[in-house]
């Protein structure tokens, strides 16, 4: 015969562990799928950006900035305007460098590892889930107010010079991106999104322009 206190005792044990699991397990997890959904959101936008690359046997960064600008799905132009200009713009599968009044033009798909860096940034600004898992593992962590995108190359050209790369954003801004190159180098990249002009609160109405006030 089991006693009451058994009883009680199988009930307490058997409530403990699914209270443990409940806990242990999240409700809700932020994935690929609805950060794509995010970025998916904005079509197009301009940002600038610093950038500092860590060369191995180099004492200190080199630094650069500029602008960058994105069209969906596949326009993508980065202007260098410090420390030289210059101007890497994208344009489906036809890269177009530009430099000290001369240009060079290149199709993408002639340069693997070339391509895969563009579509991983061409595809997380356009929220192409797809493209991206093409070329890349992905890992997603946070949440869409502070989120981060791992991406590691399972292209093996590509993979033969990027080691990893880490995207991080807010909702549908990118905020930042790090690259690590095999061999030691690494680049860090700081986005700011330019912020809409804003619209003087004393500004005259359309047409109201050269009217004198009664």
């Amino acid at each position: 015969m089991i006693s009451g206190s058994k009883i009680r005792l199988d009930w307490l044990c058997r409530a403990l562990v699914l209270a443990v699991a409940f806990c242990a397990a999240p409700a809700w997890a932020f994935d690929l799928p609805e950060l794509m959904g995010l970025l998916a959101k904005q079509k197009s936008g301009e940002a600038r950006f610093t950038e500092q690359r860590f060369v191995h046997g180099l004492e200190g960064p080199l630094d650069a900035s500029g602008t960058l600008s994105f069209d969906a799905p596949d326009k993508l132009v980065r202007r260098t305007l410090s420390p030289r200009i210059e101007t890497v713009a994208v344009d489906g599968n036809t890269l177009t460098l530009s430099r000290g009044g001369r240009n060079r033009t290149l199709a993408l798909d002639s340069m693997p590892e070339l391509l895969g860096l563009v579509e991983a940034m061409r595809g997380t600004l356009s929220g192409d889930g797809a493209t991206l898992q093409r070329y890349f593992k992905s890992t997603v962590s946070g949440a869409p107010a502070k989120w981060t995108l791992d991406l590691t190359p399972i292209d093996s050209r590509l993979a033969a010079q990027v080691r990893s790369m880490r995207i991080s954003g807010r909702a549908s801004d990118v905020l930042g991106l790090e690259m690590e190159f095999v061999g030691g180098d690494r680049s860090v990249m700081n986005i700011s999104p330019n912020a809409p002009a804003a619209v003087p609160t004393n500004a005259a109405p359309s047409g109201a322009a050269g009217r004198t006030m009664p």
